[in-house]
């Protein structure tokens, strides 16, 4: 998340589709983490220019102080520099997050990322003559979660920026604009068809074997009144992901499924069977065509892939995905609870940065005495928003900080959220340059450690009782 100042295809044939699923390699799901003790992979696969400052001009973008009005986001660089824009991205994917990254976050014992991505990786579901995105990226998400795998790290593919653009003028989603068209059934209907794409290819390619979570949104307005029709999607979100997995013969809680077709022999008659049963509510209108519409997208991205067959394998032994939501505090204006959509296992997110205001006052002790009686957690547990992880947090601040403060607030913050499922630091990495001055120093999970903020275990802090100062006496104050 970015510094601000504000906040059709038809179906195709049936042998297309055994094509599609026989050409992934069947896997061993990872499970969630106990703890999770994580960092972001931003600006990786979806490039926020505000973190690579001197690299984004050397790429040949602009920095501006509305991000609308240059070349500071994916889209605008892809419209402005049509026939570059694939190389120009490749190479920046290819040396922003690397082996060496991988090899850092193992030895400092961090076992989960959060990797932020654009629909835009699905590429046939870009309109290419008003839409405008580099090409490429699921073979360079493919690259890393190897890497990831091979050290032990687990994933959560999060789908940061949403067709149509789900806030405004963000960074994060892709394109800054004020035209705000996410929440639109056109727009709804491709975020669908991303999930059941993502769904099944995080089950078939075995690269994709330590994903356990999948979010269907990051950062959604946070006025309900002005997200028509979520709370719908939502719940056509978590049928969607759970419908791609029974057809695949997956096991999901509380949703059973018995066909007559292998579905590594057949997809497409394999949904249409389950569409077809009688009393099964997960198989809605919008989550069939969803569905129906994947087909020949997972025939381009085998082949983007380049995966080999593997009919004999079976699926069985896969465990389903955790749905993921922002919680339902992060909405306000009588928002949808998320917690009405699930079936199966299920999971949230908040975050929380007090550097945007909000929040305390600009001073030290006032951020102390808010993050030391958060109450989060408890207040999300009582709405059925359970387990719930913190997957955007950093250090900066409203004021000068000093490095005993950021000890201080390093240990603060990972005891507070630390009471849920866990905490993924924002971010892993940023530029180090003189045009990005002392950016890495509250920025970088990185350079959090190389300076002591972090210690080098992430299950410990420096200090256990920092917060003793700071409790309230009675009842806890709410962040």
């Amino acid at each position: 998340m970015p510094p601000s100042s504000s906040e059709r295809r038809p179906a195709m044939k049936i042998s297309l589709a055994s094509i599609a699923l026989a050409a992934f390699t069947r896997v061993v799901s990872a499970g969630i983490p106990d703890k999770i003790y994580g960092v972001n992979l931003g600006s990786w696969l979806v490039l926020e220019s505000w973190m690579l400052p001197q690299g984004w001009l050397d790429m040949g973008g602009q920095s501006c102080s509305d991000c609308s009005q240059c070349i500071a986001t994916e889209f605008a660089f892809a419209q402005a520099y049509p026939h570059t824009v694939d190389n120009v991205f490749d190479k920046h994917w290819t040396t922003w997050f690397t082996q060496d990254h991988v090899d850092q976050l193992q030895a400092a014992g961090i076992n989960t990322v959060r990797i932020p991505l654009g629909y835009w990786l699905v590429e046939a579901l870009v309109d290419r003559n008003t839409e405008f995105f580099p090409r490429g990226g699921m073979l360079q998400l493919a690259r890393g979660l190897k890497q990831l795998k091979a050290a032990g790290i687990q994933a959560i593919l999060d789908h940061h920026a949403l067709p149509g653009v789900q806030t405004a003028g963000q960074q994060f989603t892709g394109r800054c604009t004020s035209d705000v068209q996410f929440y639109t059934d056109y727009n709804y209907h491709r975020a669908l068809v991303w999930t059941a794409v993502m769904t099944a290819v995080t089950h078939l390619h075995s690269d994709f074997g330590s994903v356990f979570a999948i979010e269907a949104v990051n950062e959604e307005i946070m006025d309900a009144s002005q997200t028509p029709g979520y709370g719908d999607f939502q719940k056509n979100f978590v049928k969607t992901v759970r419908a791609t997995e029974l057809a695949l013969g997956i096991s999901v809680p509380e949703a059973k499924l018995s066909l007559n077709v292998d579905a590594s022999v057949n997809f497409t008659s394999a949904i249409d069977a389950a569409a077809s049963t009688s009393g099964n509510n997960i198989f809605t209108s919008e989550v069939k065509a969803a569905l129906k519409a994947a087909i020949p997208i997972l025939v381009e991205v085998s082949n983007q892939l380049g995966m080999g067959f593997d009919l004999e394998a079976s699926l069985h032994s896969r465990e389903p995905l955790v749905t993921t939501f922002m919680d339902i505090n992060w909405q306000f204006n009588s928002p949808a609870n998320p917690a009405d959509a699930a079936i199966g296992p299920q999971g949230y997110d908040n975050h929380l940065y007090y550097s945007f205001g909000g929040v305390a006052d600009a001073n030290p002790n006032a951020y102390l005495e808010s993050i030391c009686n958060l109450n989060r957690v408890q207040a999300d547990a009582a709405l059925g928003n359970s387990p719930l992880w913190f997957g955007e947090w950093g250090l900066p601040t409203q004021f000068n900080a000093t490095d005993d403060f950021l000890f201080k607030w390093a240990d603060a913050q990972k005891l507070a959220y630390s009471q849920g499922k866990g905490w993924i630091f924002w971010n892993f990495n940023v530029e180090s340059s003189e045009l990005a001055g002392d950016l890495g120093r509250q920025w970088s999970y990185l350079e959090g450690l190389k300076r002591g903020y972090f210690t080098r275990d992430p299950s410990q802090v420096h200090d256990r009782h920092v917060c003793d100062p700071y409790k309230a006496n009675t009842t806890s104050i709410s962040a």
